[in-house]
């Protein structure tokens, strides 16, 4: 009766440990299948060996177990080689990352800037450091001219060549 206990526990550990895999191995939820199977081998002898108290604590220890092994893979993930290399790094340059603010926008009527990319009529504008997209008032501009914003709605900057 013990070794079936010490095998259910076994079995508990492999479906731990097959969860964490299945988070790292693209498997199709094969591995998730058989992280299910060994809960429930080690669910059924908790049962038969241990009687019902012993099989609903397993059942209780195995709702607090999957989450918890879940979350925590999920949370090394990002840290390991692959995750790394599979997750995309934040975006540089801005303090938040992502759009600038209106507000901040909003000040950069009359400012001057260098175009980085052809404006197409939309291409990117260097303000002192600071990379934005601007959108030509008319027609096509080089890259390396000197522009000046003239009109802003929201975050979009229009910009006419000086």
């Amino acid at each position: 009766m013990v070794y079936m206990i010490i095998i259910a526990i076994c079995l508990y550990l492999a479906a731990a440990a097959l969860i964490i895999a299945e988070v790292f191995v693209p498997s199709g939820g094969i591995i998730t299948i058989c992280a299910i199977a060994c809960l429930g081998g080690g669910i059924a002898i908790f049962f038969s060996q241990g009687g019902p108290v012993a099989g609903w604590i397993g059942i209780g220890v195995a709702v607090v177990m999957l989450p918890t092994v879940w979350i925590i893979a999920y949370r090394l993930f990002p840290r390991t080689r692959l995750g790394k290399s599979v997750i995309l790094a934040p975006p540089k340059g801005q303090e938040g990352g992502g759009v600038p603010d209106a507000e901040s926008i909003g000040k950069l009527l009359g400012a001057k800037a260098v175009v980085i990319t052809p404006l197409r009529p939309v291409g990117m504008c260097d303000f002192s450091g600071e990379r934005l997209e601007c959108v030509a008032e008319s027609g096509y501009i080089e890259k390396g001219k000197t522009v000046q914003v003239i009109h802003v709605v929201g975050t979009q900057l229009t910009v006419r060549q000086i």
